[in-house]
């Protein structure tokens, strides 16, 4: 397999990796996923030996994750095991209590945050900014949570600097998109990439020649129909019960764009927003 780069959580590496590993590395595999805190101080015998596996082979294991070694392998998991619990061990259980839930889904939350923000083309986001600033006007275009995620992006109208929409009717969409033109930027949001309504809204906007910024949560039909498609991968889970972690990407991404953009803005503009921020205050009580 390909070797990943060091930054990356190595336990969902090990996860992600497993099916395609020979049978006994899927031993080693098996264990680590198990209870990866056994393995901080142990060593190449012990791991073979909890693994029930010759040293050669926890060798191999570690080559085939894209580690360097043994003790690449135990560097890069103390890493990941810093970052809290890994969405492997997270899932949710009928008996799990409270307190369960509430460390669980913040664990899940706190590490698919960390694998999206390790993943994520730092030069495309600068794009997007680009984009954003020089735009007279901006249309936020989603459905489901991602149509959330574009309220929460035209509710920050104010750090855009420039009058902002977010159209939840399918029929508005297409309305609004057909009246953008080259001075517009459409942002279309969906985690699938694949929801033929949002193709559809990217190609009426870039035929009207506005340009079309994507957050888009993996590499999909939708990536070829944006001028700066931005992958937001996040830690793929079918569990029922998971939250919605694709649209919690999303929304830190916004912010991101967001606030980079108001950075960009003249001091006239960042006065006016200071001035509203106080006028938001104000309507508080002391």
């Amino acid at each position: 397999m390909n070797t990943e780069a060091p930054q990356q959580n190595i336990l969902e590496i090990v996860r992600l990796a497993h099916e395609s590993l020979r049978k006994s590395d899927r031993k080693v595999a098996d264990v680590v996923l198990a209870d990866p805190r056994r393995f901080l101080g142990a060593t190449v015998a012990d791991t073979a030996i909890m693994a029930d596996v010759s040293q050669p082979t926890v060798i191999r294991f570690c080559t085939a994750i894209g580690c360097e070694g043994f003790q690449d392998f135990k560097l890069r998991l103390a890493k990941s095991l810093a970052l809290g619990t890994p969405a492997t061990h997270s899932v949710l259980l009928d008996s799990d209590g409270p307190e369960t839930v509430f460390d669980k889904i913040f664990d899940y939350t706190i590490t698919s945050l960390d694998w999206a923000r390790n993943r994520i083309d730092k030069g495309a986001l600068a794009r997007a900014i680009d984009l954003l600033v020089a735009a007279k006007g901006i249309e936020f275009f989603g459905f489901g949570a991602s149509g959330i995620v574009a309220q929460d992006a035209q509710q920050k109208f104010p750090l855009f600097g420039v009058p902002c929409g977010a159209q939840m009717d399918a029929h508005q969409q297409i309305m609004v998109a057909s009246l953008m033109g080259p001075d517009h930027v459409a942002v279309v949001i969906s985690n699938t990439g694949a929801t033929t309504s949002i193709i559809e809204i990217a190609d009426i906007a870039r035929a009207n020649g506005a340009k079309v910024i994507g957050l888009i949560g993996m590499d999909s039909p939708l990536t070829a129909h944006c001028d700066v498609p931005i992958l937001i991968e996040t830690l793929d889970n079918t569990n029922i019960y998971t939250p919605t972690i694709s649209r919690i990407a999303a929304l830190t991404v916004i912010d991101v764009l967001s606030t980079a953009v108001a950075l960009r803005r003249d001091p006239a503009q960042q006065t006016r927003v200071a001035a509203m921020k106080q006028q938001l205050r104000d309507l508080r009580s002391s």
